[in-house]
């Protein structure tokens, strides 16, 4: 084990991993899991079908998921360098990090009303998306705090550790989940169980991130600025950021590489359950199974990419983990195909579940502990990390949007395949980011 920070307690490290273990079960359960499940569930027993009315439009209910999501993404994208600029130069990101913390996890309450027989889409839909916007929002804050509680040569491991108690919370959290489905769809009540763990989420979320807010410090403000100027100054940091990053190459590729692949993780770990579901044909206790599956495979994974890029370096185990990516895609494109030829693919996905799990925890981990290594020793810590969440949202958004709207035109089964180009682009990026890298060992 890494030594401690001799400028930081013990203490301070665990509150702010402890974050990681109370909003990851939103990722898990409401994005990942039950409401994807529930979602397509409710929507097509209320319609009959998989279309269904939204703002005067007619969407397929899979496809509505994944741009209600995208809108939720591009909503915050444009939200955090604003609120970046006012946390940096008030001292105050904590107070910003509990806000949404707060918006989040009541929104995810609020998804117990969201039920039939004729269920309010605009109610999900909405509950659902400010509930990312809480997550999402909250993540950039509690991400800037990395630089200031841990060492250079500590990150790699303590970005780590965050990740791996996230998914330890989250698979407890989906477990009970698991049992409250069980126990009512024993009663003939296919409903209350999800809506119950939707209210458990928001508790969970919210409790356990006082201890993080009690322990974690208060950042320093790094120069005052008039309130008139907050709107205009957010986009004026983040210009000053990418000007700094247009003159360091290896972060600038770095940041290419990871906005490229950003489109693709991101859009599978959100759209796997839909997959799944949808396009496997899977039975939803199955389907929640094969999630928690991936979070405890994720967790060594996550670790051992912590592992590797001490002996390799960052760039090294990047490449190598976003190769093993495209892998991940072409497998799940045949076994569609399989599906689709009649095939039982059971434990097909079951593979898949493993090998995604693997690198899943590992390259998000190891992508904001590089971030946080390559960035310029500064104060303005939300402000580069604001830079970096911008540029994961805005992938986020591209990667989600790209597939539904294939989804919609050709299948999902194409839309999985279309994720390859977002990997191959990345992998391109990295292996020029590599040229510039030194050593990234540290």
């Amino acid at each position: 084990m890494n030594p401690i920070s001799l400028l930081h307690t013990k203490k301070t490290i665990n509150a702010w991993c402890m974050y990681d273990w109370a909003n990851s079960v939103y990722n898990l359960v409401i994005t990942t899991t039950f409401f994807p499940i529930y979602f397509a569930g409710i929507t097509k027993s209320a319609f009959g079908e998989n279309s269904i009315p939204f703002l005067g439009r007619t969407f397929k209910n899979t496809a509505l998921y994944d741009y209600s999501l995208a809108a939720a993404y591009l909503a915050i994208a444009i939200l955090l360098p604003i609120l970046s600029s006012i946390a940096d130069s008030r001292g105050n990101k904590k107070k910003f990090m509990q806000f949404f913390c707060y918006v989040g996890g009541v929104s995810c309450m609020a998804l117990f009303w969201f039920k039939g027989p004729e269920p309010s889409v605009i109610v999900g839909v909405g509950c659902f998306m400010l509930a990312a916007i809480g997550y999402v929002g909250s993540l950039v804050f509690y991400n800037s705090y990395l630089p200031e509680i841990a060492e250079p040569a500590e990150r790699d491991w303590v970005s780590a550790r965050g990740f791996s108690m996230g998914y330890a919370g989250s698979v407890i959290l989906q477990l009970i989940g698991f049992g409250l489905v069980l126990y009512f769809s024993g009663q003939g009540d296919q409903t209350s169980g999800p809506r119950y763990t939707f209210l458990l989420v928001g508790l969970w979320w919210i409790g356990f991130a006082q201890i993080t807010f009690t322990h974690l410090p208060n950042s320093k403000p790094s120069q005052t600025k008039p309130l008139n100027e907050i709107l205009r100054a957010g986009f004026v940091e983040l210009k000053k950021v990418w000007d700094q990053v247009k003159q360091m190459k290896l972060l600038k590729w770095f940041l290419v590489a990871f906005f490229c692949y950003s489109m693709g993780v991101q859009t599978v770990m959100l759209a796997a359950t839909l997959f799944g579901s949808q396009m496997l044909g899977l039975p939803d206790d199955k389907l929640i199974i094969t999630v928690v599956l991936i979070q405890l495979v994720a967790i060594p994974g996550a670790m051992l990419m912590s592992f590797l890029s001490g002996k390799f370096g960052n760039i090294w185990v990047l490449m190598g983990v976003v190769s093993f990516w495209i892998l991940v895609c072409l497998s799940a494109y045949s076994v569609a195909n399989l599906k689709e030829g009649g095939m039982d693919v059971e434990f097909h996905f079951y593979g898949l579940a493993i090998a995604v799990g693997l690198v899943m925890g590992g390259i998000q981990s190891l992508s904001r502990s590089t971030y946080s290594k390559l960035m310029p020793d500064t104060k303005d810590t939300a402000s580069f990390f604001s830079f970096y969440d911008v540029t994961e949202k805005i992938a986020i958004v591209i990667g989600i949007f790209t597939f539904g709207y294939i989804d919609e035109l050709f299948g999902m089964k194409n839309s999985v395949l279309m994720l390859i180009v977002f990997f191959v682009l990345g992998l391109a990026a990295l292996m020029r980011a590599r040229t510039y890298d030194v050593s990234l060992k540290a």
